[in-house]
Formats: C-alpha cells, structure tokens, sequence
C-alpha cells in the first residue's frame, strides 16, 4: 500500500518511522509548506517531495494520506482525500468546531474509503488494562470520574504561527493537551457524555496567547455518572495524567503508563501491562504504533476503523460545549441544536 504524510513536523516523524517499519506499506511521498521539512523528509525515507499537498494527491496518487499538519487545516485536508477515495488517518482534532466536525462527518459518509482521529492513548497499555477490567463488571456500577492534566508550555511553544492562535489552533489546553485525556475519560466510563459546564482561562501567559492554558469542566454521562476534568499547560513541568474511576467496590486509575487499582481497604493492586516504547516525547503516549497497525488492519480486512468521524469527533462536541458553557455562564446540552 502507497502511503503519503502532509505535514512533516514533530509528529510526523513518528507516523513516518512507524510506517517505514511496517510490512506491505510503501511511503511514496510527503508534503510540506515548508520546502525544507518536505525534502529532509523526502531524503531520510526514499520517497518524493511536495511542497503543495494537492499537487501530491493529484499525481502521486496514494492509497492512504496521514495528515499531521496544524488543526486549521486537518477538516480541508481530510475532505479533499476522501472526495479522491483515499484513505485518511488525521492527527487529532478532527475538526475545530461543530461546523468543521458536520463537514467531515458528511465526507466520511459519503466516501467508501476509511477515516480515522489519531487518539493513540487508547491503545496504551495501561488504558487496556484498565478497560478491560472495567468491562468485567467486578468493582461494581461506575459511579465518577475525575482526570487532571497538568502539563507545561512555555512562551517559546508559541512561538510558530499557529500555536497560541484562535484562528489556526482553534483554542488552547483544551482542544490540544488535554484532549487525549479528556477522550479517555469517556472512553473508559463507557457512556456518551449529555451535558457540559465548563469554565477556561488564561492563567500564564496572558498578552502572549489568544487562548486558554487552563481549563475545569463538569460532564454528565448519559448513564448518571458525573466526571470532572481538569486541564493546564501552567504548571512547571510535564506530570503523567491521572485518571480514577470510581466504581462500586474499588477505585481503578491510570497514571501514564501505570495502571492499578485501589480497593476499598487501601490496598493497591498493580496491574501487569506490556511494556511499552513511546515514539517521540514520552508524554504524547506510546500507542501511536498500535493504533497505526490497527488503522491498516482495518483497511486490509475491510472493517470500520474505531475512532472513526463519529466517535472521535464526540470530543469536538465536548469541547465546543466546554468554550461554549465558559462564555454563557450555563450547562450545555450536548445534542440539542
């Protein structure tokens, strides 16, 4: 299979060296803005370069495409290749706003051709562990949640064009940082999320950035349970996210690449998990592998990939409901506009 990548930043590099690793899968061409990214990128992995992305789907005509470029772009990108039926694999967010997520929602639709939202800490495996005991139903009915991400970015991160931007980032820790977890959050208790109050500020850097760095919310999960989120790029370093799930009989959690569960008596029980190999920085998560492999798995056996426009693109809704609910001052009912 004929594999191109559109964008040739940081995150790139680990879609490329995963690809390059895999069985049966050619990386024909790369594209990039910038002419030097796209030809050191062209040079380390024996394929051609492009410097307009429409020209390379145009005449190099690839079976899949990665997008791994600036969120603005991801929605536009998308659509042009699935409205070519080419595979598309995009790094998350899938989409900036309910308007963008509508568009890619229908391209999917209407295309034959696979798409999937690059949240590759589903597939770590301290989050298998934790789903998988959850689904055994043994600590009992899911009561709450909680997950906090607290994280560092400095003024020299915003220093490209489009980080620290509303208009090409779309919003700070919540639509960047913090979505992996908060997708994880929903993840493991199972159930959509119905309603949203939520509250986002500028704690750091203020006159430096357009948007956020900190962020609270209150979700309501269509099956009772109540999960608070909490977000920041304001801290002085870059600690390991931290999910529990509270259940009937015991609590179970997931810090980084750790996993266990804490039972009603203080006792802390560590679940055994595989170990696993982060590509690139170590707090992007180590599933970008798996969750690769699985995307070309799914290609291959012609099945629906899981994080699809749909399920990945809940987190869209959730964090528009987020911003939404800090400007008015009130909940937010996901599914009623």
């Amino acid at each position: 299979m004929r594999v191109s990548v559109i964008g040739c930043g940081n995150i790139a590099q680990v879609h490329l060296e995963i690809l390059n690793s895999m069985e049966g899968i050619e990386i024909s061409s790369v594209a990039d803005i910038v002419e030097e990214k796209a030809d050191k990128a062209a040079e380390k992995y024996g394929c051609k370069a492009y410097y307009d992305y429409i020209k390379m789907l145009d005449e190099d005509h690839p079976d899949a495409v990665h997008i791994c470029t600036p969120h603005y772009l991801h929605v536009e990108m998308s659509v042009e290749a699935l409205s070519r039926d080419i595979h598309v694999l995009c790094e998350k967010p899938c989409a900036m706003n309910r308007e963008e997520l509508a568009k890619i929602r229908m391209a999917q639709l209407m295309s034959t051709h696979e798409y999937g939202v690059c949240f590759q800490n589903r597939y770590n495996s301290s989050v298998r562990a934790i789903k998988n005991t959850l689904e055994t139903g043994k600590y009992g009915a899911i009561k709450g949640a909680r997950a906090v991400v607290q994280w560092c970015r400095n003024e020299d991160y915003y220093s490209d064009d489009w980080h620290g931007t509303l208009r090409k980032e779309g919003g700070g820790v919540v639509i960047n940082q913090g979505i992996h977890t908060q997708d994880l959050l929903r993840y493991l208790v199972g159930s959509d999320v119905v309603s949203v109050t939520g509250h986002v500020a500028n704690d750091h850097l203020k006159d430096k950035i357009e948007v956020e760095d900190t962020a609270h919310a209150r979700f309501v999960f269509a099956n009772g349970s109540i999960g608070l989120y909490d977000a920041t790029t304001a801290f002085s370093l870059n600690a390991k996210p931290i999910i529990d799930i509270f259940c009937e009989r015991a609590t179970l959690r997931v810090e980084g690449d750790n996993a266990c569960i804490i039972h009603k008596d203080g006792e802390i029980e560590l679940l055994g998990s595989e170990s696993d190999i982060a590509r690139g920085k170590d707090y992007w998560g180590s599933g970008h592998e798996a969750l690769i492999h699985d995307f070309y798995d799914c290609i291959a056996s012609d099945s629906r990939f899981p994080i699809d426009s749909h399920e990945g693109g809940k987190s869209v809704e959730e964090l528009a409901a987020i911003y939404e609910s800090s400007e008015s001052g009130e909940e937010v009912i996901l599914g009623k506009r």
